[in-house]
């Protein structure tokens, strides 16, 4: 009887911390002039080149059709300061195909494996340009090649190229929490189950800077935080 009375009480304190979360969600508009396309030019690897029919654009300012943003990164800036959350154990992909980095954006915990991969059949490096962690430099030669790395520092954001093709570059945000999204195609985000509390969200582009919004989460309760960039 006490053994299930302890495994009731752990059930209910789990069911109440869950209470106590709320998803915020919202999205990063956009205003003004939107940036001319730049297309890639993949001539100097006929393997990249053959990999596409159409148009490569880079990904510095994409302007969605309903004029908002992609490939913002927003995360929690302030609020969580004393708490403290293990790492997420699932590898967050990412990937070289077609001679591009995909995600763009992307997003990590502090220790949570990155696992970089190499769908193409030509070789690609990775270049880290981590200032908070340790820097890295792979080759990967080989298609279907993977390598795990994780950061060990917080850093907003880590830079990564490629050495042999120089358009190829992407960022990833390094957070010591779990709460943080990218904008997608409708410039939309979510951060799930954020514990109840006031809290100052950034939003980071590469090309128009970081804004800042703040939102309070009430028990159990849905929040929204909207971000308004111009270019």
């Amino acid at each position: 009887m006490k053994k299930f009375m302890f495994v009731l009480m752990a059930g209910l304190f789990v069911c109440s911390q869950a209470a106590l979360a709320g998803n915020v969600t919202g999205s990063a508009a956009f205003s003004g002039t939107a940036p001319a396309k730049t297309e890639i030019v993949m001539a100097a690897d006929p393997t990249c080149a053959s990999l596409h029919t159409e148009p490569v654009y880079t990904e510095e300012a994409v302007v969605n059709s309903n004029n908002t943003l992609k490939n913002v990164f927003v995360y929690v800036k302030t609020g969580l300061e004393g708490k403290t959350f293990p790492a997420a154990t699932t590898p967050v992909s990412f990937d070289q195909n077609g001679c591009h980095y995909m995600p763009h954006v992307t997003g990590v915990m502090v220790g949570q494996p990155l696992e970089i991969i190499n769908s193409d059949s030509t070789l690609h490096n990775v270049h880290s340009l981590a200032k908070e962690s340790k820097e890295f430099n792979l080759g990967m030669p080989i298609k279907g090649m993977k390598i795990k790395k994780t950061f060990e520092k917080p850093e907003i954001m880590v830079k990564m190229k490629c050495d042999v093709h120089p358009w190829m570059n992407a960022y990833v945000g390094v957070v010591s929490n779990p709460f943080f999204a990218v904008t997608g195609e409708d410039g939309s985000f979510e951060i799930k189950d954020l514990p109840a509390g006031t809290y100052t969200l950034a939003a980071w582009h590469e090309t128009f800077g970081e804004q800042t919004a703040e939102v309070t989460v009430a028990d159990g309760q849905p929040a929204t935080a909207n971000f308004s960039f111009s270019g």
